[in-house]
C-alpha cells in the first residue's frame, strides 16, 4: 500500500510539473533562509562555548560612577587586580587570566609587518581558555617572557608554514626579541576573543597600566572552583573595593565596584570601550522571526496550490473511496505528499545554502562554519521534514479526503464560502509580512541615510587620521606635525587621544560653583584641534601658543558642558575646572565650541572638555580638496622620516565614522533580501489563489465571452477580487509597521521621521507586484477560448 501510495504521489508531481515546481521552489526558498539562520544562530549562541568548564568562567567588570549615581560598566581593569583578587580569594578563584589587546609592529628580517590582534596575556592562558594549539606545548608556550604564541594563519604569513615557523625569531615594536614557541590553531569563529598573536604579559611588568590602580586596560577572566558561585564572590566585592581603592575613590570622586560576567553572556553584552567581538541577541530573536515566518510563507503557498490541483485529483478520490478507501488513509497519503516534497525541498536547501555560503558569510562579516557531521543540522533537517510537512499537508489532506464520492466523480467540486475565507486568510497573512519586510527596509535606509548625511558639527570631509601606535612615533610625534604644516597640500594637523567616533574616556572633574564633583568626556588635544576639526566658537576664544599658560591652565568645553554645569556659553568663560586625575592645579575655561557628535549618532552629545596634554594617541590631517593623492604621498614622506621602518597606515574620518554604523548597514542587506524572498514567496501564494479562482470560475468566464464580455473586463472582474487580500494586508499591516518602526528608532539619538511616503511606497510596490501575478492569470483566461470551457455542457 505504501510503495502505490508513493508511485501515486509521484506520477501526481510528473503530471502537474509546474505546480510541482512551484510547491517545491517556496519550500526551498523557505528551508533554505531557515537553514541559513539556524547556522548563524548556532554559531551566535555557541560563543564561547569551546571552553572546558565554561560554566565556571567569568569576567571580571568595573563600575564607574560618582557617589549615589549611575554607573556605567567598563571591561578594563588594571594589572593589580588580578594578584590582589587571587590572594584575597585563593579559595573561591581557581583560575585567573590577565587579557591586553593591543597592536604592534613584527619585523622578521627585512620585512615588517603591522598586526592589529596581538594578545598579551598571563602564562596561565592556555590553563584557563581551550584554544587549541597544533604544536607546542599549551602547559610552557607562554612561560618564558621571550616565548611568542602564533595562529596557523600568522605562521604562515611569516614563514611560509606552521612547521617551519616553530623556534624562530620575530622583533615586536623593534625592542622585544621573541621566540615562537607554539603555534595555535586559527581563533573559531564563535570566539569573542580573536588574537594572532600572543604575548607574555610579564614583558610589561614595570608599566603604570600593571601597576596603577585607577588605570585601565586589561580583560581579567576568572574561573570559579567547583560550588563556588558568581553571587558569593560578588557580596565581598565591596569590602574588597574598600580595601585597595578607598584612598583613591575620595580623592578622585569616583565610585568604583566589581561584578562577574559569565562568560557565556560576555558576547551579547556590550560596554564602554570594549573592542572583544561582540554580537546583538536582539539581532538574532529578528532573524529567528524572519525565519520561522518565511518558512510559514512557504507552508502556505503549499496549502493554497495543493487546494487548486484539487479539481484534478477530485475523480481520484472519488474512485478510492467507492474501491473501499477511507478518509483516514487518503488523509494519510496527501500528508505523506507534502513530506516527501518537503524533504526533497531540504536536499536542494543543503545544496543551495553550501553555493550561498560565502556570500552569506560576506553580509555577516565573519565566516560561519557549516559542520555536517554533527547532529544539530541533521536533527534540525529531520524536524523541518517533519514539522513542515505536516503542517502544510494537513489542511491540503483534509480538504481533499472530504469529497463526496459522488460528487467527486462527477468532477462538480463544491467549495465553502469558509474554505475561500480561510484561503484568503492565508494570503492576506502572507502580504502582510513582505509589507512588513519592506517598511523595515525602507526605514532603515532611510536612518542609515540620515546618519550618513547629518550635520555632525565637523568636518570629516579630507580629513586623515594616522594612529600613534608605537613608541616611536609618539616620540616623535611633534616632528611628523611640523614636516607637514609647510606643505601646500595640508591645512592643518592636529594631535589628539580620539577622533569622532574614537576614545573619548568619562573623568571626574571639580567645577567652580559646585561642591560635587562632575563627571565629563575628555579630549587631550594640541592648539589646532579646533581649526582641523572645523569646530565652531560660539564663545570666547581658541586655545593658542599666544598664550603661554594655555598649555597647563587653560580649556575648553562644548555647549552641553556649559549648559550641565548651569551655565551659559558667555557665563562660563572665566569659570575654573580641574580634572581630578591628571591635573594638579585649575584650569579656566577660554572657549566654549558648539556641540558636534563626537560619539555615534546613537548616543546623546554628552559634556566634553578639551583641554592641551600630551595624552596623544591619534594625529588628524586636515587636507586640501581635489588632489588626495598629492597628500597622501606628503603625509606618507613625514611619517617615514618621524618613524622609519614601520609601515604606512592611514584611515580617513568620513568613512571611520561609518564604520559605527557597520551592524546596521548588514542589517539593512539582509533585511532587503529577506523582504525581496518574502514578496517573492507570497506572490507564489497569490498566484495560487488566482489559478483557483479562475479554475473555479472557468464556465462562468466562457458563458460571460459568449455574452459579450470584453477581456478587460474580465480581467477586471477577476483581479478585483483577488486583490483584495492584498489591500486589507495593507490596512492591517501598517499600523503595526509604524510601531515596530518607531521602537527600532528609539535606539538612536537622532532619527529620522517615519513619513507617510514611506508606508504608501511600500504598499504601492507590494500592489504593482501582486497585480502584475493576478494580471497574467487573468489576461490567460480572459483569452481562452469559451468553447473549450463550454464544451462538456
Amino acid at each position: 500500500m505504501i510503495t502505490n501510495y508513493f508511485k501515486t504521489t509521484w506520477r501526481n508531481l510528473m503530471k502537474k510539473k509546474a505546480f510541482s515546481f512551484i510547491n517545491i521552489l517556496g519550500l526551498t526558498i523557505g528551508i533554505t533562509v531557515c537553514l541559513m539562520i539556524f547556522v548563524y544562530i548556532v554559531n551566535e549562541f555557541s560563543v564561547d562555548r569551546f571552553h572546558v568548564n565554561n560554566d565556571r568562567i567569568y569576567r571580571v567588570m568595573r563600575g564607574v560612577g560618582i557617589e549615589g549615581g549611575q554607573q556605567s560598566i567598563v571591561a578594563y581593569l588594571s594589572g593589580p587586580y588580578a594578584p590582589a583578587l587571587s590572594n584575597d580569594f585563593s579559595e573561591e578563584i581557581e583560575e585567573i587570566v590577565r587579557v591586553n589587546p593591543t597592536e604592534g609592529l613584527v619585523t622578521i628580517g627585512d620585512r615588517s609587518f603591522r598586526e592589529k590582534r596581538i594578545y598579551d596575556v598571563d602564562s596561565n592562558f592556555f590553563n584557563l581558555f581551550s584554544f587549541s594549539l597544533v604544536q607546542g606545548d599549551a602547559t610552557t608556550a607562554l612561560s618564558d617572557p621571550t616565548s611568542v604564541v602564533l595562529t596557523e594563519s600568522t605562521a604562515k604569513k611569516y614563514f611560509g608554514s606552521a612547521d617551519k615557523a616553530m623556534n624562530q625569531l620575530i622583533e615586536l615594536d623593534k625592542t622585544l626579541q621573541l621566540r615562537v614557541t607554539a603555534i595555535a590553531k586559527d581563533v573559531p569563529s564563535n570566539s569573542h576573543l580573536e588574537f594572532d598573536l600572543l604575548v607574555p604579559l610579564a614583558n610589561y611588568q614595570a608599566s603604570n597600566l600593571m601597576n596603577v590602580w585607577i588605570n585601565n586596560g586589561l580583560y581579567t577572566y576568572v574561573r570559579l572552583a567547583p560550588n563556588v558561585t558568581e553571587g558569593q564572590l560578588e557580596n565581598r566585592f565591596p569590602e574588597f573595593m574598600e580595601k585597595y581603592m578607598g584612598h583613591d575613590m575620595k580623592e578622585y570622586g569616583y565610585r568604583f565596584s566589581l561584578s562577574l560576567t559569565p562568560l557565556k553572556d560576555v558576547y551579547f553584552e556590550r560596554f564602554s570601550f570594549d573592542q572583544a567581538k561582540h554580537g546583538d541577541k536582539q539581532v538574532v530573536y529578528i532573524f529567528i522571526s524572519v525565519a520561522l515566518l518565511i518558512l510559514l510563507i512557504g507552508c502556505i503557498n503549499y496549502v493554497n496550490l495543493s487546494v487548486v490541483q484539487s479539481v484534478d485529483r477530485s475523480k481520484e478520490v472519488g474512485l478510492r473511496k467507492v474501491l473501499g478507501a477511507q478518509r483516514k488513509g487518503l488523509a494519510w497519503q496527501f500528508i505523506g505528499e507534502s513530506v516527501l516534497l518537503t524533504f526533497m525541498s531540504c536536499i536542494l536547501s543543503i545544496g543551495l545554502l553550501t553555493m550561498l555560503l560565502p556570500g552569506y558569510n560576506l553580509l555577516l562579516g565573519y565566516p560561519l562554519t557549516v559542520n555536517w557531521g554533527t547532529w544539530p543540522i541533521w536533527t534540525f533537517l529531520a524536524g523541518v521534514v517533519v514539522v513542515v510537512g505536516f503542517l502544510a499537508g494537513s489542511y491540503p489532506a483534509l480538504f481533499l479526503s472530504s469529497f463526496s464520492p459522488v460528487q467527486a466523480l462527477k468532477g462538480k467540486l463544491r467549495v465553502g464560502k469558509g474554505g475561500t475565507v480561510f484561503r484568503e486568510g492565508l494570503v492576506i497573512f502572507q502580504f502582510c509580512i513582505s509589507i512588513f519586510l519592506i517598511i523595515g527596509t525602507i526605514v532603515i535606509a532611510k536612518q542609515l541615510y540620515y546618519v550618513k548625511n547629518k550635520q555632525l558639527g565637523y568636518h570629516a570631509e579630507q580629513v586623515v587620521i594616522v594612529r600613534i601606535d608605537n613608541d616611536d612615533f609618539y616620540v616623535n610625534r611633534n616632528r611628523f606635525k611640523n614636516a607637514l604644516q609647510g606643505e601646500p597640500s595640508v591645512v592643518s594637523v592636529s594631535l589628539m587621544s580620539g577622533e569622532p567616533g574614537g576614545f573619548f574616556d568619562g573623568q571626574m572633574f571639580e567645577v567652580e560653583e559646585h561642591t560635587e564633583k562632575r563627571r565629563s568626556r575628555s579630549e587631550f588635544a594640541d592648539f589646532e584641534f579646533v581649526e582641523t576639526m572645523g569646530l565652531t566658537l560660539i564663545a570666547g576664544r581658541d586655545l593658542s601658543p599666544e598664550y603661554p599658560t594655555d598649555s597647563t591652565a587653560a580649556a575648553l568645553i562644548n555647549r552641553t558642558a556649559a549648559a550641565s554645569f548651569g551655565w551659559t556659553p558667555e557665563q562660563a568663560i572665566g569659570k575654573w575646572i580641574r580634572n581630578t586625575i591628571r591635573d594638579s592645579e585649575r584650569r579656566h575655561i577660554v572657549g566654549v565650541v558648539e556641540d558636534f557628535n563626537f560619539l555615534s549618532l546613537k548616543e546623546n552629545i554628552e559634556p566634553l572638555i578639551i583641554a592641551p596634554y600630551p595624552d596623544h594617541r591619534v594625529a588628524l590631517v586636515k587636507t586640501i580638496g581635489g588632489n588626495i593623492k598629492q597628500s597622501l604621498a606628503a603625509i606618507k614622506q613625514a611619517y617615514e622620516q618621524a618613524v622609519p621602518g614601520y609601515p604606512f597606515a592611514y584611515e580617513f574620518l568620513d568613512q571611520q565614522f561609518d564604520e559605527l554604523y557597520r551592524t546596521d548597514l548588514r542589517q539593512q542587506r539582509l533585511l532587503t533580501i529577506f523582504a525581496g524572498l518574502a514578496i517573492f514567496i507570497a506572490c507564489l501564494g497569490l498566484f495560487g489563489l488566482a489559478s483557483f479562482t479562475t479554475v473555479k470560475r472557468f464556465k462562468e468566464i466562457g458563458v460571460r465571452k459568449v455574452l459579450g464580455s470584453s477581456v478587460t473586463g474580465i480581467i477586471v472582474l477577476l483581479t478585483r477580487g483577488l486583490l483584495r487580500p492584498v489591500l486589507v494586508a495593507t490596512c492591517i499591516v501598517i499600523p503595526a509597521s509604524y510601531l515596530a518602526m518607531n521602537h527600532w528608532l528609539r535606539d538612536f539619538a537622532y532619527r529620522t521621521t517615519l513619513d507617510w511616503w514611506v508606508f504608501a511606497l511600500a504598499a504601492v510596490v507590494t500592489f504593482v507586484i501582486a497585480l502584475l501575478t493576478v494580471g497574467m492569470q487573468a489576461l490567460k483566461a480572459a483569452i481562452a477560448n469559451p468553447i473549450d470551457s463550454l464544451r462538456d455542457e
